[in-house]
């Protein structure tokens, strides 16, 4: 606990890389020279929300995972709480998809085996965990990319702050959430295949998915050529097959 008071310099807002309605995360150097980043919850906080926090650490504790956000600490006191993760060099899939020069450079080979590293992580949680894990939160900001483009499931943004029953991303959750409240592994699928159509795409499917639930018939007229990320050259070789 010291090291990381020390480190952020008592969470001084100079390392503080974003704020969120429950917390902040901190971008910082140990003294080891690894650089980490630091999810504190804001001080206060009801007894809902760190139930939720310790949730969080004991799902994280034992899921082990190469496309799974490492967590290596965490600090439960009354007066302040805060999980400790590795860091992510690339940031997340809505920011590299949101900026013109980083999209155009994360290629067609990069965008599938972020797809792929998305979809073991999911995998694991679902089949390889005792009890299985739902994230239920799966979506662009969640995907965090090191400096090799290998996805790493996380719940790190600092939109995602807000540690509630449904944690579910409007646009990226199941429709019938909304009417059942039923939280359990197919949520995740479901998102897992927006973010995949996003992925594609260069942006939200959203206005794809909702003419498609509204005429299904339109799904046959739709061609991959129409929705493919215009940024980027069409897929060729082994890619596009």
């Amino acid at each position: 606990m010291q090291e990381i008071v020390q480190a952020t310099e008592n969470f001084s807002s100079k390392y503080c890389i974003g704020v969120g309605g429950y917390g902040s995360v901190y971008k910082t150097m140990l003294s080891t020279g690894q650089v980490v980043a630091v999810k504190k919850l804001h001080e206060n906080e009801g007894a809902a929300i760190m139930e939720a926090f310790e949730s969080e650490t004991s799902v994280l504790t034992r899921a082990r995972h190469r496309n799974i956000i490492t967590l290596y600490g965490f600090c439960s006191h009354a007066r302040q709480s805060y999980l400790v993760y590795e860091f992510m060099d690339g940031g997340s899939l809505t920011k590299i998809l949101s900026n013109e020069v980083s999209a155009a450079e994360f290629e067609w080979t990069k965008r599938i085996n972020v797809v792929k590293g998305l979809a073991n992580a999911i995998l694991y949680m679902h089949h390889e965990c005792c009890p299985a894990i739902s994230h239920r939160d799966i979506s662009t900001k969640n995907v965090l990319l090191d400096d090799e483009y290998e996805a790493h499931i996380s719940t790190l943004d600092t939109e995602s702050l807000n540690w509630t029953p449904f944690a579910g991303t409007f646009g990226y959750s199941a429709p019938e959430l909304a009417y059942t409240m039923e939280v359990n592994e197919k949520i995740d699928v479901y998102s897992f295949g927006v973010v995949t159509l996003e992925v594609i795409m260069g942006k939200h499917p959203g206005d794809l998915i909702s003419s498609l639930l509204l005429s299904p018939l339109l799904a046959v007229d739709v061609l991959l050529k129409d929705v493919l990320d215009q940024r980027l050259s069409p897929p060729r070789g082994r890619i596009a097959h």
